[in-house]
């Protein structure tokens, strides 16, 4: 039995070992064999340099073209009358606050007697003088006489000069005594009230020259170079809805902190907006050379455009970029080099490092042509 037995051990032995080398070799040749790792068909288009139209969007607060300070020459006097309040807009001259005037009319009056008493004494000086040079042509007056005459009618002119000059100072302090507009313009604020004693240097009113008001609007250094005085932009506030503007100036100096620097854009008129109100300003700044994409490239991940750009291998790598404009159904990116040629369909379904096949570009199909048969002779 012994023989038997050690016989069929040996063959379930042998039937195991053909079995396991079966199974290694088809798992080799499966190896070697397996089908490729499939990649997934897209369209791409290239990047191109063109001139797109282009503008700059900016924010900042509304301010005055000119503020101008309206304020008291003349102090000490009680305000009898306010003319105007915020909100008006006066003419160059109008009158804006009454002072009172009593003191300084008396002391016009009072002035107005001085000269009137320096005239005489100076008719009087004149007349002495004319009868000291006769009596001296005719050896009756002595030179010391002739001269003290002369130095009495030249004394008795300059106290005309002197009282005519006190005079005109007192009716200069009477006529600052109606405080009125330096400039035309707009009142936006008021600081005086009537009965107020309003001292010499007070701040009484505050007015935009001209009404005129501007946006400070706040540029990236980026962008800066593209804005120039005399360009139109859009202005919208929530406010006061939108009107339209022109760049007056930019400033030179660039705020070391934010980057950022000043355009200052003179509104419209009828803007309807005031000074402290936030607005923003796309600024259009003409047709700037920019790298292009075909809008449809365009992804954004984690919050982030980019374009998918196709390497040398058949393969992707995802480009991150800021679209600067966009057009019709192009876009203009930033970091994309001319050239590159991106992933169009398809770029949706995408991953970094994916390898794609291209689909050629399909050629419009040749009209059919047609045959006529000749006629029969």
């Amino acid at each position: 039995m012994r023989p038997i037995q050690n016989l069929r051990a040996l063959g379930f032995a042998l039937a195991l070992g053909l079995t396991v080398g079966a199974c290694g070799d088809h798992g080799e040749a499966k190896k070697k064999d397996g089908p490729a790792a499939s990649s997934q068909t897209v369209t791409v288009a290239t990047a191109t340099e063109t001139a797109l139209p282009r503008s700059v969007t900016a924010s900042g607060s509304v301010s005055a073209w000119e503020e101008v300070p309206i304020g008291a020459e003349t102090g000490g006097l009680v305000a009898t009358a306010v003319l105007v309040d915020e909100g008006s807009y006066v003419r160059q001259g109008q009158p804006l606050v009454q002072l009172n005037t009593a003191l300084l009319s008396a002391a016009v009056r009072q002035q107005q007697a001085a000269v009137q008493t320096a005239q005489a004494n100076a008719a009087r000086d004149d007349a002495a003088l004319d009868r000291a040079q006769q009596l001296k042509e005719r050896g009756f007056l002595s030179q010391a006489s002739l001269d003290t005459a002369l130095a009495n009618q030249r004394s008795s002119q300059a106290g005309v000069a002197q009282a005519r000059a006190s005079l005109a100072q007192s009716q200069t302090q009477l006529s600052q005594a109606t405080i009125r507009a330096p400039v035309s313009g707009l009142i936006i604020s008021r600081s005086v009230t009537r009965g107020q004693i309003v001292a010499a240097g007070t701040e009484l009113f505050r007015m935009v020259r001209d009404g005129r008001l501007e946006l400070d609007a706040q540029v990236p250094e980026t962008d800066l170079a593209l804005i120039r005085s005399g360009m139109s932009a859009a202005i919208t506030s929530d406010q006061a809805g939108e009107t339209t503007g022109t760049v007056r100036i930019v400033t030179s100096e660039v705020d070391a902190e934010t980057r950022l620097g000043i355009a200052r854009i003179a509104l419209a008129s009828n803007s309807g907006l005031k000074p402290g109100m936030f607005a923003s300003a796309r600024i259009d700044v003409g047709s700037q050379p920019g790298v292009t994409v075909p809008t449809a490239a365009v992804l954004y991940r984690d919050n982030r455009a980019g374009v998918f750009v196709l390497q040398a291998d058949s393969t992707v790598r995802f480009v991150p970029t800021t679209v600067i404009n966009t057009a019709a159904d192009r876009t203009a990116v930033a970091n994309v080099q001319p050239g590159a040629r991106v992933v169009v369909s398809g770029a949706g379904f995408l991953n970094e490092g994916d390898r794609v096949t291209v689909q050629a570009a399909q050629r419009p199909a040749a009209p059919a042509q047609q045959t006529t048969a000749p006629a029969r002779k």
